[in-house]
């Protein structure tokens, strides 16, 4: 085994403490990676809290969160091919920068990872922290650490030219709206809206607007109307003013709803237009559901999580091509508690991001 550092929860506490961590020997088709820079994710909160409801001793093993990073390959393992070796970018050699998302394994023989869809995996993927390894049942622990060891094939190159620290939180956040703006054919004379400007939806309205669609955001609040058009939106709606929702009736092909709390849809579904889409991304949970929402227009309720390893490399080459990352907060990985408190209170715009290398 080998020994790293890492800031992780024990037991039902929710503050994370500094501590020493065993990562696996590398198999042969594995990347040993120097942690850079990890981002905070809403789904790291999550996790850390749930340990609060259960009782001392119940909360199982140590939780080391962190799914969205960047860093440098270390070591290699025996059977990894070299960059001159591989075809599709899947050839590693040490020091090449990487980053590795929220899936680091499949069962690679389901329909769905056929279709490069290894996301929704019939076996179920297995998740960079709090999954089962497939070989050894073991638990995965995460990117708040210096090291991760990933098999090759959930790696991806870096591309020149992307800060790699505001560009960790592309590997969750920025797949996860990536994957439904791609899969809806979002492009010129698209007209897209993006419900909440957080994490998830800063990046949304990016995307959009590289994609060449016509972007909105809708927001509780007009405070955010000079953020969004900064990050290029055209319109910002504000969903408690009802003469607002009222004159954007019908009128976009594709609702992006990045709201992470539970909500009533039926105000955004009645903004989509006849035959168009809302993506909801941003709460996973039990919706309820007005169905003449849907019926009135033929309207489409559709949601998606994370994306594929093809995709994935399609969305950082294309953030690469138009220069975009996510608006980021750097801290030192020795605040990680500041920054999960923060963000239990939306304290952020629009994403944490911690440096690691203050556990060397």
């Amino acid at each position: 085994m080998r020994t790293t550092v890492s800031w992780q929860a024990d037991g039902a506490a929710t503050a994370l403490r500094r501590a020493p961590l065993k990562r696996r020997d590398l198999r042969p088709d594995d990347l040993a990676i120097r942690v850079d820079y990890c981002g905070v994710c809403h789904t790291d909160l999550h996790a850390v809290q749930a340990r609060e409801s259960r009782e001392d001793g119940e909360a199982g093993e140590p939780l080391v969160p962190g799914h969205e990073f960047t860093g440098v390959v270390t070591e290699t393992g025996s059977e990894v091919p070299g960059r001159s070796e591989a075809s599709e970018g899947t050839g590693f050699a040490v020091g090449d920068a990487v980053a590795v998302g929220n899936i680091v394994d499949s069962c690679g023989t389901c329909a769905m990872c056929r279709a490069g869809q290894e996301n929704f995996c019939h076996a179920f993927p297995t998740l960079t922290y709090g999954g089962a390894d497939r070989h050894d049942g073991s638990t995965t622990q995460g990117g708040y650490s210096r090291e991760y060891v990933v098999r090759s094939e959930f790696a991806y190159h870096l591309p020149p030219g992307l800060d790699p620290a505001a560009a960790a939180p592309l590997l969750c956040a920025g797949i996860t709206v990536w994957e439904p703006l791609h899969a809806l054919g979002v492009g010129p004379g698209t007209r897209v809206a993006v419900a909440g400007l957080g994490g998830l939806g800063h990046l949304a309205v990016k995307i959009a607007v590289a994609l060449g669609a016509e972007t909105s955001v809708i927001s509780r609040s007009p405070d955010k109307a000079d953020d969004a058009r900064r990050l290029g939106a055209h319109d910002v709606i504000v969903s408690t003013d009802e003469d607002h929702m009222a004159a954007a009736r019908d009128r976009f092909d594709v609702v992006i709803d990045t709201i992470a709390v539970p909500h009533d849809l039926g105000p955004y579904l009645r903004l989509v237009a006849m035959d168009g889409t809302l993506s909801h991304l941003g709460h996973l949970g039990p919706i309820t559901l007005e169905t003449t929402d849907l019926l009135i227009g033929r309207k489409r309720l559709s949601s998606a999580g994370s994306g594929g390893r093809p995709a994935t490399a399609a969305m950082l080459a294309f953030c690469a091509e138009h220069g975009i990352t996510a608006d980021i907060e750097l801290l030192p990985s020795s605040r990680v508690n500041e920054a999960l408190d923060r963000l239990r209170r939306n304290d952020v715009r629009y994403r944490f991001v911690l440096d690691m290398s203050d556990l060397d």
